[in-house]
């Protein structure tokens, strides 16, 4: 336990360290701990709980994640370059890193990593990773089509069961039935980006249909989040809309 803590305050101390350079962590009381949410840019961020650092979606450059730990587990959603960077998966350090991530990502994955490391996940499928449990669901484009820019069954939108916490992370989708269907969500990341994802509306609508606790717009770029926020509260106002820059570049 007390290693626990020494390591839950090192990660706070990391992400603190970099506070200058990036967007300060949020962080949420969880059972025998705080879970800290540090946005990145765009589709990525990393999460740390007791010790455990997931980096979700790390693109961008190895710039991003200075002075931040280094990954236990990366999750990864979809093939784009805007999820998927073999260049800055190659440039952070992923010694001790577990890779849950669907077919597709596994087949372009650096041929550096090891296999043993890589856990296939594909859309309905569990596994449980360093005590986190990690569900993952479809993410796809409305109407369905064969030349969609996403199609069902080759991405992963996933839920992460943390200390009871129920964690979701859209990652490119449409208002699926399959996010409407979530239920007892505590946190969503929830994807508008036209003409990829959905726009403010639309996202507005997801949200309000599966009713998380509390929701972060991500992968907005050129969207307007205070319009979702005031979309989903007119709607409910129990949610908490939590609105972050997810395009801050570090200072150098």
């Amino acid at each position: 336990m007390k290693l626990r803590l020494f390591l839950t305050a090192l990660a706070t101390a990391g992400l603190m360290s970099a506070s200058a350079q990036r967007v300060t962590p949020d962080l949420d009381s969880l059972r025998g701990g705080q879970l800290s949410i540090q946005p990145i840019m765009h589709a990525s961020l990393v999460l740390n709980y007791q010790g455990k650092n997931i980096y979700i979606d790390p693109t961008g450059g190895a710039a991003l994640y200075e002075g931040l730990l280094p990954p236990d587990l990366i999750m990864i959603t979809d093939i784009h370059p805007d999820h998927m960077d073999p260049k800055t998966i190659e440039a952070i350090n992923t010694k001790e890193a577990t890779f849950v991530v669907p077919q597709a990502v596994a087949d372009k994955l650096p041929s550096t990593i090891d296999k043993k490391k890589i856990v296939i996940l594909n859309n309905g499928k569990r596994t449980t990773e360093g005590g986190v449990l990690i569900e993952s669901i479809p993410m796809y484009n409305l109407p369905e089509s064969p030349t969609a820019m996403h199609t069902k069954g080759r991405g992963n939108g996933y839920v992460l069961t943390m200390a009871g916490k129920k964690i979701y992370i859209s990652g490119d989708t449409a208002d699926i039935p399959e996010m409407k269907a979530l239920k007892d969500i505590d946190l969503a990341f929830i994807c508008m980006n036209l003409p990829y994802t959905m726009d403010v509306k639309t996202a507005a609508a997801a949200v309000l249909a599966f009713k998380p606790k509390e929701v972060y717009p991500y992968h907005y770029r050129g969207q307007d989040t205070e319009e979702f926020k005031r979309l989903v509260n007119a709607g409910d106002k129990n949610i908490d809309v939590r609105l972050r820059n997810w395009y801050q570049l570090p200072v150098k």
